[in-house]
């Protein structure tokens, strides 16, 4: 047999010349708003996608038109930390480039929407200006890394950041082509031709990643980075108040594709422990085993997940530990009580005050009463900790003296920002993707239906007592993912226009898949499933007993196959331990 036929995006990436491309000369072109077809694809390692507005396709094509082309710019922010000062920057940045609004996505970063391509070069390089780049947001490299960001144990969760801080440059590319294109910085020797020794990658190579690669850091108990949907996981192992080490996950990821049964969430594996000046020589090995092995053929099977469903787990931890040079430690037990943040005032060891605001589907936004923009905004002037962002969209005011709080809390209150004390626990919880109407994968909507798909559900459970009760749910507008819907308790995978696919079952800590329940249904459909559902579960529950819980105990969900949704053991077993 001869050797594989590449992608088209991986002859585009050998011949980018260090992720260069033709960016500048497409940047340059007056005659379109968009980019050249392959800039299109390398403008992501640099931080950015090219979107248009799907609102206005057909008007503008009517009118012999192009499509109304913007870019969206998402930051690389590990942990989700940021200054007042920096929100402040990207605020500003927000209303004079962007659509004037800020959001917070699942990964722990801002997303600016909305700036043309006349504006992308000076807005980049204003963010840089404020100490935020968007270097490896997008592309085949690893991108954002997570860290569990609820400070209740500020030591503890500050040393866990400064892991991800590190991880993050560790892993970030070596090419100058960012600097030069977005900068103005000087161009390296052999600019003009393939990158010089000086440029070299030495863990990613001339060609990256054959996809997108994800990493995370969680503190248990909040499985708040749903470690077991990330393709490298470390989970912090914590004893006598110390960081001991952490147990080390591999090989999940959530992305799938309507009808192609060869495309599947998979949940992670837990591999072993390490001790804390291990995670960087562990996670260089992880990711270079992906750059050697990834599918670099089929673009739908080249995640890591594949690659480890392909040649087994023991066949991934032997080639981990040969690069390595040691054996991983047996895991160590810990555990997760759930996924979710905790909303409200939370006193941190050093008697700080943290206060975590509900942001629906993290969009910073000034609509009616609640004037999110504006308030935070405000809140930045004032505030001498820091934000935090979490990887459920939400917002962290950390770092609050006692002296201070009643001033955030009359900001909080004034600009109507209060949605984590009004707000059910099913609509505080949720999650949702942007879908339309810039996302080009979108078939259906989910951040703009967020409302009165929380709304009609809370309703239903309302009707059969259950309104209250924590219920995880999530809406993503196609089978990508983004919004981590394969591990909710219910969540709507978006199909066609107001049509989806219902998944039911997943688990609150994160360690369990969901199933398809129903397909290609809409809203009328997808109340009618759940009715009877709310009904037994209100009937038939045992104490506590969470709604994903009560349908696999009732016997209302078959059981998943194992190649699909993988058990994962919290606790290791006593022959693990």
């Amino acid at each position: 047999m001869g050797a594989p036929v590449l992608t088209p995006v991986e002859r585009i990436k050998a011949t980018s010349r260090g992720l260069r491309g033709s960016i500048v000369e497409s940047l340059a072109d007056p005659v379109t708003g968009g980019l050249r077809e392959e800039d299109q694809q390398l403008i992501k390692f640099h931080g950015s996608y090219q979107q248009d507005d799907r609102d206005q396709r057909e008007e503008r094509r009517l009118a012999k038109l192009e499509p109304a082309y913007s870019f969206m710019i998402r930051t690389r922010l590990p942990g989700g930390v940021c200054t007042p000062a920096q929100w402040l920057a990207l605020d500003g940045l927000a209303g004079r480039y962007g659509n004037g609004t800020l959001r917070l996505t699942s990964r722990q970063a801002f997303q600016l929407h909305g700036v043309i391509k006349t504006e992308l070069k000076r807005t980049i390089a204003a963010m840089n200006t404020a100490l935020v780049d968007s270097i490896a947001a997008c592309g085949d490299v690893n991108r954002n890394v997570l860290a569990s960001p609820n400070p209740v144990e500020s030591h503890l969760h500050a040393e866990v950041h400064r892991w991800a801080v590190r991880l993050s440059e560790h892993l970030k590319p070596r090419t100058r082509a960012y600097h030069e294109i977005w900068l103005d910085g000087e161009k390296v020797a052999g600019g003009d031709e393939a990158p010089s020794n000086g440029e070299a990658e030495p863990i990613y190579g001339p060609t990256y990643l054959p996809r997108k690669f994800k990493a995370a850091i969680v503190v248990p108990p909040q499985n708040d980075v749903d470690v077991f949907a990330q393709d490298l996981g470390f989970i912090a192992i914590v004893e006598d108040h110390v960081l001991a080490g952490f147990n080390l996950t591999v090989g999940g990821g959530l992305g799938v594709t309507h009808g192609d049964p060869a495309t599947y969430p998979r949940l992670a594996d837990l591999l072993g422990f390490l001790v804390p000046d291990q995670l960087l020589t562990v996670a260089e090995a992880v990711v270079t085993i992906q750059r050697d092995y990834g599918d670099r053929s089929e673009r739908k099977h080249a995640r890591l997940k594949y690659t480890i469903a392909d040649r087994g787990v023991a066949w991934f931890n032997a080639e981990l530990e040969r690069r390595i040079g040691f054996t991983l430690a047996p895991a160590r037990p810990f555990e997760f009580s759930g996924s979710g943040d905790r909303f409200g005032w939370v006193e941190g060891v050093d008697g700080r005050g943290h206060l975590t605001l509900r942001i629906e589907a993290g969009r910073v936004a000034d609509r009616g009463d609640r004037r999110l923009r504006s308030g935070l905004a405000r809140i930045a002037t004032i505030h001498r900790g820091d934000f935090r962002l979490t990887p459920n969209q939400n917002l962290i005011v950390a770092g609050v003296a006692p002296g201070e709080r009643w001033r955030i809390d009359a900001l909080v209150a004034g600009y109507g920002m209060d949605q984590h004390r009004t707000a059910p626990p099913l609509g505080r919880d949720a999650l949702a993707c942007v879908a339309l109407p810039t996302c080009p994968l979108a078939m259906a909507e989910a951040e703009r239906y967020l409302p009165a798909a929380t709304a009609a559900i809370d309703s239903l459970m309302q009707k059969h007592g259950v309104g209250g009760e924590p219920l995880l749910f999530r809406i993503s507008g196609c089978p990508n993912g983004c919004s981590r819907p394969y591990v909710a308790e219910i969540a709507l995978v978006g199909k066609a226009p107001g049509r989806y696919n219902l998944h039911l079952g997943g688990g609150r800590d994160g360690s369990r898949l969901n199933q398809l329940y129903r397909e290609n249904i809409d809203e009328q459909g997808i109340l009618d499933a759940l009715d009877p559902l709310f009904a037994a579960w209100a009937r038939e529950r045992e104490t506590g007993e969470d709604f994903g819980d009560y349908l696999h105990r009732s016997g209302r969900l078959e059981a998943p196959a194992a190649a699909v949704a993988p058990k994962v053991a919290l606790v290791p077993t006593a022959g693990a331990a």
